[in-house]
């Protein structure tokens, strides 16, 4: 006899057939006449990772909002990330309710808009200007060539007729998605130096979490308490086992053991990557033997990209 029960799976089945954490995030679009009109927003995620020339990430709304009407006609906006204070969810869900004009919501918006550095860099083209009281931002560019989404225009607000588009653009009658690269992520200073130098508990950010509106009379959320780190598993390798892979990475590109014995930290998983890495470097210093010394190195090399 199983110890859970069956719940019904309906519309918005995040918000109505589960306790689903979400963040809470102001996405900031480009109204027609160039003005900033901010939209909060759970469903937004991280999409593309590595591996691909640009990042992203993925947004999900209702297809005749506001956020979703703008990205159709101009492609560009802000992630706004807000802290946890009461005053600033309460203005997000002020400007989450649906139907109110661009002009509407933001007449009497509390929260400060800056520029972002899209536009120091362009400063011929507009871009969404940012939440100041943001801790971060991901200024974004809608990727409207994936999915044959560029087809897709604004204007339609009673619901889209098909077809319909499988992961970007519009995806449903009433449901869109949009793959935003990510151009910039901008951080206040003091969060930005504790991802450079190394973070405590006491360096996050006060992030809220939602759970939607349960009850369709109260938007949940609860307020930052201070995360607990858990020490990840040491696993370490042999320098058989490192060696073993090195030596069928490149016939040319030999490692030393004292380099072998920097790797046997890397898990599994990432060795190989790790080790071609090492070898790209190689090749482009006319090294054939890899040392520990050149291992000390690349190892910096790849901190300083990081930090970059």
């Amino acid at each position: 006899m199983s110890s859970f029960k069956d719940l019904r799976i309906v519309d918005n089945f995040y918000q109505t057939s589960a306790f689903f954490p979400m963040p809470t995030v102001l996405v900031g679009t480009l109204t027609e006449e160039g003005k900033t009109s901010l939209g909060p927003y759970s469903l937004v995620q991280p999409y593309y990772i590595a591996g691909k020339d640009y990042y992203a990430m993925l947004l999900c709304c209702r297809n005749s909002s506001n956020t979703a009407q703008h990205l159709l006609a101009r492609g560009r906006c802000s992630i706004n990330f807000i802290s946890d204070d009461l005053k600033s969810f309460k203005e997000a869900v002020r400007l989450g309710w649906p139907g109110d004009t661009p002009e509407e919501k933001m007449k009497e918006c509390c929260f400060t808009l800056e520029e972002g550095l899209m536009a120091a860099e362009f400063p011929e083209e507009t871009f969404p200007k940012l939440v100041a009281e943001s801790f971060q931002v991901f200024e974004c560019t809608w990727m409207s060539d994936l999915d044959g989404a560029s087809a897709d225009k604004p204007g339609q607000l009673d619901g889209y007729p098909p077809p319909y588009r499988d992961f970007n653009g519009i995806t449903s009658e009433f449901g869109a998605h949009f793959i935003l690269r990510v151009d910039k992520i901008l951080m206040k200073e003091k969060y930005h130096d504790a991802i450079v130098k190394g973070v405590t508990s006491r360096s996050f950010p006060r992030v809220p979490v939602d759970y939607g509106y349960r009850d369709s009379k109260n938007f949940w959320y609860t307020r930052f308490s201070r995360p607990k780190s858990v020490m990840l598993p040491i696993r370490e390798g042999s320098i058989a086992s490192v060696r073993y892979a090195a030596d069928r990475i490149d016939p040319n590109i030999r490692f030393t053991d004292d380099a072998c014995a920097k790797l046997i930290k890397v898990p599994r998983i990432f060795l190989n990557t790790a080790l071609k890495g090492s070898v790209a470097w190689a090749k482009e210093n006319d090294v054939t033997l890899i040392t520990a010394e050149h291992m000390d190195i690349i190892n910096d090399k790849r901190s300083k990209e990081k930090q970059k």
